[in-house]
């Protein structure tokens, strides 16, 4: 368990991101239960002991007369107490807010799995926390759900008391009860990281025996608004595509196949001595005739001791999340 040192809420474009499941240097370990994402091959898991993990607290629901206005004070206490856990980092509820919005999700009260799911995607939260404030004959119940946005596995928490009592501090009870689900259960709801060597393994199971056309790849990546040499998410897509088959090619004219993209990473926060970088990945795929063959998107987090190793980590990984979508449905072997 890590010490209590800089607590912050991670506040970034689409949302807040925190630090999952990541491959550090031997200096820092890290525990293997946070993202399905990638690490080096070369890393061991065994090793990784330090985990901290993206948790989104949605709106909770009121239910019964008595639990009127109580619902907005619930979700502010929790996400009071909940911040101030070393191994968890919360989503900026107004960049939650916003997400939810640009999406269209309704997402009081208990969520379905199918949107835990979306918003995983798109505010790279690992685990939601949604529920309902609930009054019947005089007793209060504060129920929490929690939801693995890439396992759509829920578990739960809950406290029980009178409609007299003292609502901060059953609140607090309800955020102990559930920062000890998420770090009990984190394997149930957190899928474990994959090295390069699953993702190509997985690459080449949903490619089949698909012809494999000849590509260019051209994705541009950008660092707190500069432009980053080398960029990751390119050297990703060119790394899975030569060890899954297809022909890489420098010159478009040459290619049946463009991808081209554009990324983006920036700080997320600071936790310690370990950095935390967000990532934004947005590709797409253009046959010889122009047309637009698959497109896709993917936000990720990274971290590690040094700021610009953990933004090209970040993309390494969203290069390495969409290509297992996009490549299937550029050889037809996925619709």
């Amino acid at each position: 368990m890590m010490t209590k040192q800089k607590h912050q809420v991670v506040s970034v474009g689409l949302s807040g991101l925190l630090m999952a499941g990541l491959a550090l240097p031997a200096a820092v370990a890290a525990e293997p239960a946070a993202a399905p994402a990638v690490v080096p091959a070369a890393a061991s898991v065994a090793a990784l002991e330090l985990v901290a993990y993206p948790v989104a607290i949605l709106p909770f629901e009121e239910r019964g007369a008595g639990a009127a206005g109580m619902a907005g004070k619930v979700g502010d206490i929790l996400f009071a107490k909940l911040v101030t856990e070393p191994d968890l980092q919360l989503v900026d509820r107004a960049d939650l807010k916003k997400t939810t919005e640009e999406l269209g999700l309704n997402v009081s009260g208990m969520v379905s799995a199918d949107k835990a799911v979306k918003l995983g995607e798109f505010t790279g939260a690992k685990i939601l926390v949604s529920g309902s404030v609930i009054e019947a004959g005089g007793s209060l119940f504060l129920v929490a759900k929690v939801i693995g946005t890439e396992t759509s596995r829920v578990v739960g928490a809950s406290v029980k008391g009178s409609a007299r009592d003292n609502l901060v501090g059953l609140t607090e009870k309800l955020a102990d009860a559930t920062a000890k689900v998420i770090r009990d259960r984190s394997g149930e709801l957190v899928a474990k990281p994959r090295t390069e060597q699953d993702v190509i393994a997985d690459l080449k199971k949903a490619l089949g025996d698909s012809a494999r056309p000849k590509v260019a790849v051209h994705i541009t990546e950008q660092h707190l608004g500069r432009v980053v040499p080398d960029p990751a998410a390119e050297t990703e897509y060119a790394l899975l595509l030569k060890a899954t088959g297809f022909e890489v090619v420098t010159d478009d004219a040459a290619a049946d196949v463009v991808i081209s993209g554009e990324g983006f990473s920036e700080t997320a926060g600071q936790f310690g001595n370990l950095i935390s970088a967000k990532a934004r990945l947005e590709v797409k795929a253009t046959g010889k005739n122009g047309q637009v063959l698959a497109v896709d998107r993917q936000t990720t987090v990274a971290v590690d001791l040094a700021e610009h190793v953990a933004g090209k980590t970040a993309l390494q990984r969203a290069a390495a999340e969409t290509a297992l979508r996009l490549l299937p449905k550029v050889t037809g072997a996925a619709k």
